[in-house]
């Protein structure tokens, strides 16, 4: 098995890419090693440097700590993946928390859906999610997860892209903010 890996924006994060079904059940972000069985991430979030893990469809996400090197990281995070598959398993989460789309008012909904057919394909791209969480007084807050936690240009990627989209299909939509 041939792990690749692909720099973000973020320069304390790195796509890695097995090759193979990484989660069968929605993204999912975990910075503590307490919250989770699984034995391929609690072995990532050992590795020294590691700060957290995110899981989309085809891919592992790991940000770093500032004061470690990827050539530190890299080739552990490598090893633990290649060894996680090649001993029979076909993905690494099964099932993950689902959100309740069905408690939304109809213009959540529409931010929600917006959300997920314009903006999410292009930051899962970046090695990252963003999340809806509430819609208030023209405000709406998201979740920033993966590459985009912490990253330099996720402010101007909010303002002048998501919340510009947003605004645009949206009117009652006057601001985003990342919470």
């Amino acid at each position: 098995m041939f792990v690749q890996t692909e720099n973000t924006p973020n320069p304390n994060s790195l796509k890695f890419l097995p090759g193979k079904i990484v989660s069968k059940n929605g993204s999912f972000e975990i910075t503590k090693k307490d919250d989770v069985q699984n034995e391929l991430i609690k072995s990532l979030l050992l590795v020294k440097g590691v700060e957290s893990i995110f899981l989309g469809e085809d891919f592992i996400s790991i940000n770093k700590q500032n004061d470690f090197s990827w050539d530190e990281i890299k080739h552990i995070v490598i090893s633990l993946i290649n060894d996680f598959y090649s001993n029979g398993k076909s993905c690494v989460i099964e099932n993950s928390p689902k959100e309740d789309k069905e408690n939304f008012e109809e213009i959540e909904k529409k931010i929600i859906k917006i959300l997920d057919q314009k903006i999410r394909p292009a930051v899962a791209k970046d090695g990252g999610d963003i999340k809806f969480k509430e819609f208030k007084n023209g405000t709406v807050k998201v979740q920033l997860q993966g590459s985009c936690s912490g990253c330099p240009s996720s402010t101007m990627t909010l303002k002048q892209g998501v919340q510009n989209l947003l605004c645009h299909y949206i009117p009652e939509v006057k601001e985003v903010e990342a919470i």
